[in-house]
């Protein structure tokens, strides 16, 4: 269903170029780049392109930050949590001018774009609340010794985010570093720099010293690539594709043995019982796969369907998928805005011909949606098989795929059989059925009667080539930190 009035404001572009220091700068080879409004094709402004020389300077300002006797080294942790509470409290003074640029940008419905951003700013809120809580141990020894541990940061952070939730993989990102003591240089997608910029601002208005975070924006190949190799960067953070991560973590070690942690794709199963009430199911399964416009790692885009049920689950999916409403995301009725980019869409619309090709049966959809922007119609395959490419692949677009299955010891193997573990989904009304089903799915996290919900402190992440380490809650810290023994000798 489409949402064809336009109700886009007007939306000054305040910030351009790069944030080095605590200062905005211009990039040391004279380019920009053009940043495109997904819903229109048009161009929304030219950004500053960032280099291997501006990774230099911001390495050279991050280092300066990070010395035993800097301002931030010396601050008190209480202190350092008020910084980050303060960030978050612009976050929200700033809501409404943050949700309609990141809509500009990204694309999404307005309405998500506020919920990113309370979200986002109650996860910096979180992270402050650890800041004078990463302890180490006393450990017991001998009469004569004084054994005990100290938690350190790490030092030089690269962080690289995606396209799909600029904001909120910014905050999961800066949290748990600030939180640690660590100095970060942040890359944002080359898509969609805009609120990152804008939160750089908001960084220093907070009181962050200088060099304590840094925002480059740039592509991947010669900006994010600098990054990655830099001898001086001591833990590198990427969230994106498998394909490219894989990259990432290869070329890391290059230059220096830098701590890794890679949060990349997933081919997630949802699976539907037989007793799920259907609409209920229908309704998590919809919700699971085109949250984002399936712009989202965990997307469920396998959903295991119990062939007592199948027909009519089939029926109810497209039902619902019929009903979703696709267009301006500045319309309040909007469910859907487009995909991110002219690549992508064509990506997308490239695999739904893969799976008429294969045999799949198309129920609905399938199509471009709206005559201008990259806007794709929430699809509907039944009759999936493993072995079809829309089975196999990460699409990260609304193509959802209906699988059948006869029995649970079938479904698991069928699931399991995937080289990715991000996330994993079970619709039933018995607990037991569940209990068993969530000890035997190799999946980061599994939801039960839910789809897609996150807690600040729970962590996320996946098994596999889903990627490794955690974020979010006390284990999104322990990337972030070195561990310090020390033995004192009584005497």
């Amino acid at each position: 269903m489409p949402s064809l009035d336009s109700k886009a404001p007007q939306i000054e572009i305040k910030y351009t170029q790069i944030f080095i220091n605590n200062e905005w700068q211009k990039a040391e080879k004279g380019k920009t780049f053009p940043v495109i409004n997904p819903s229109t094709c048009e161009v929304i402004a030219n950004v500053e392109e960032g280099t291997r020389e501006d990774i230099e300077k911001a390495v050279e300002a991050a280092r300066k930050a990070f010395h035993i006797n800097s301002p931030w080294r010396t601050m008190e942790p209480a202190e350092r949590g008020d910084l980050m509470r303060k960030f978050a409290s612009l976050l929200r003074r700033d809501i409404d001018y943050l949700s309609k640029l990141e809509t500009l940008n990204n694309g999404k419905p307005v309405h998500d774009s506020v919920g990113d951003i309370t979200l986002s700013a109650n996860c910096i809120d979180y992270y402050a609340g650890w800041v004078d809580k990463i302890t180490g141990e006393t450990i017991p020894s001998g009469n004569d010794h004084f054994l005990y541990t100290r938690h350190e940061p790490v030092g030089v952070c690269g962080q690289i985010i995606p396209w799909n939730f600029p904001i909120l993989m910014l905050a999961w990102k800066l949290g748990p570093a600030l939180a640690c003591g660590n100095v970060v240089i942040l890359k944002p997608a080359e898509q969609t720099p805009l609120t990152a910029l804008y939160c750089a601002a908001l960084i220093k208005e907070a009181g962050f010293p200088p060099g304590v975070v840094n925002i480059i924006p740039g592509d991947g190949p010669e900006c994010g690539n600098a990054l990655v190799v830099h001898p001086h960067v001591d833990k590198l953070a990427f969230t994106g594709s498998s394909e490219v991560g894989k990259i990432v973590h290869k070329t890391s070690t290059k230059t220096n043995l830098k701590r890794v942690s890679l949060e990349l794709g997933g081919k997630s199963p949802l699976i539907i019982c037989e007793d799920a009430d259907l609409d209920h199911a229908a309704q998590i399964a919809h919700r699971a796969l085109y949250f984002n416009a399936a712009q989202c790692c965990c997307a469920g885009s396998r959903t295991f369907v119990h062939s007592k049920i199948y027909d009519q689950f089939v029926a109810k999916c497209v039902e619902y998928a019929q009903k979703r409403v696709v267009g301006d995301p500045y319309d309040k009725n909007t469910e859907q805005g487009p995909q991110i980019s002219e690549e992508q869409f064509n990506k997308i619309l490239g695999y739904i011909e893969s799976g008429k090709e294969e045999g799949a049966k198309l129920q609905c959809g399938g199509k471009r949606a709206n005559n201008t922007g990259y806007f794709v119609q929430p699809t509907v395959f039944s009759d999936v098989k493993d072995n079809m490419k829309i089975a196999r692949e990460e699409i990260f677009g609304p193509v959802m795929s209906l699988l059948k299955f006869d029995s649970y010891d079938e479904v698991i193997e069928r699931a399991n059989a995937s080289d990715f573990g991000l996330a994993a989904g079970i619709v039933t009304k018995d607990l037991t059925r569940a209990l068993t089903l969530i000890k035997q799915l190799r999946s980061g996290t599994v939801w039960v009667n839910d789809y897609n919900t996150f807690w600040n402190q729970a962590p996320f992440g996946g098994f596999k080539e889903s990627g490794h380490g955690r974020e979010l809650g006390k284990y999104g810290l322990e990337a972030y930190y070195e561990v310090k023994t020390v033995g004192i000798k009584l005497i």
